[in-house]
């Protein structure tokens, strides 16, 4: 059994929905799916404040980028020691998780033989469900990941088809961060497709672009999903006023007929993973309550009359 660390959620998510958590020796700070790895040892930490609001946090993730420093910490002295085969990481984005830059930083050469590292690039659907299958791949579990990906791929299809037979298809603003604004692009234009609703910004396959309020206002969507990206929804709740102060904001359709969403873009849709297939059942939930009920309502979503 290899030994392996994940230095992103996701792929320990994808370890774990394969059958192979004992192979886990380490994880990121920020792999907390399913809550059982809480217990492993975590080798990386934010290198920057993640306690303030969005505009604090934004800048200083961006003072440390125009600077060239890493935006997080690997542990190289507790990552050697874990010994392991194998190192999961991404190269996706600089902010969403330790990238492989950070792991070479932190060691050149864990022992004798150097760890196998696989870095994860998921920026559509389709690349999620093929990174399933190379870790698959990776860990000697081939087949278990062709039938992980065929499950998953099938509960999409499901979503798709009984969205795709409804006549409303609301027009959908995702808001993937608050301040300043930002857009939800990779693979949140494809999910509001398949939930039956007509993206407004950002492109599939793409990474997210950021957005005025003039021009959110200008759109004036039917739908405002706000998930920001490593926020839950306690998280996003607070800091939801920034969005909700905008000159204009109360006449806003979505505003007026109460369809602002408040949702977890922690543990979903921004997480690329085992658990984007139960994102789009949320989505369609949100966008579609009298034709899906995820039964997530209140956990993974709420309303945000019901927050504010």
């Amino acid at each position: 059994m290899p030994r392996v660390v994940s230095l992103i959620a996701s792929a320990t998510e994808i370890v774990c929905a394969l059958g192979e958590e004992a192979s886990l020796v380490g994880r990121s700070h920020e792999c907390d799916w399913p809550p059982s790895v809480r217990a492993l040892p975590a080798v990386s930490r934010p290198a920057f404040p993640t306690a303030g609001g969005s505009r604090a946090v934004d800048q200083a993730l961006k003072e440390r980028l125009r600077r060239a420093l890493s935006v997080y910490d690997v542990d190289a002295a507790l990552l050697k020691a874990l010994r392991p085969d194998l190192i999961l990481t991404q190269t996706q984005c600089e902010v969403c998780a330790v990238s492989p830059a950070d792991v070479a930083r932190a060691v050149c050469e864990l022992a004798a033989r150097p760890a196998r590292l696989l870095a994860l690039e998921p920026n559509a659907l389709g690349d999620v469900w093929r990174d399933v299958a190379r870790v698959a791949g990776a860990l000697g579990v081939a087949a278990r990941g062709a039938a992980l990906v065929a499950g998953l791929q099938a509960r999409v299809a499901a979503v798709a088809r009984r969205a795709g037979a409804l006549a409303e298809r609301p027009r959908v603003a995702v808001v993937e961060w608050i301040d300043p604004l930002m857009a939800a692009g990779n693979w949140m234009p494809e999910l509001v497709a398949l939930a039956g609703g007509t993206n407004l910004f950002g492109e599939a396959g793409r990474h997210s672009p950021w957005m005025t309020w003039d021009a959110l206002a200008a759109a004036n969507p039917d739908v405002i999903l706000v998930s920001p990206c490593g926020f839950g929804l306690e998280r996003t709740r607070v800091e939801m006023p920034a969005l909700a102060a905008q000159p204009g904001w109360g006449a806003l359709r979505a505003v007026t007929a109460g369809r602002v969403y408040l949702a977890d873009g922690n543990a979903y849709f921004h997480r690329p993973g085992p658990r984007l297939a139960e994102s789009l059942e949320i989505l369609a939930e949100i966008l579609h309550p009298s034709a899906f009920e995820a039964g997530h309502r209140g956990e993974g979503w709420m309303p945000y009359a019901e927050a504010a």
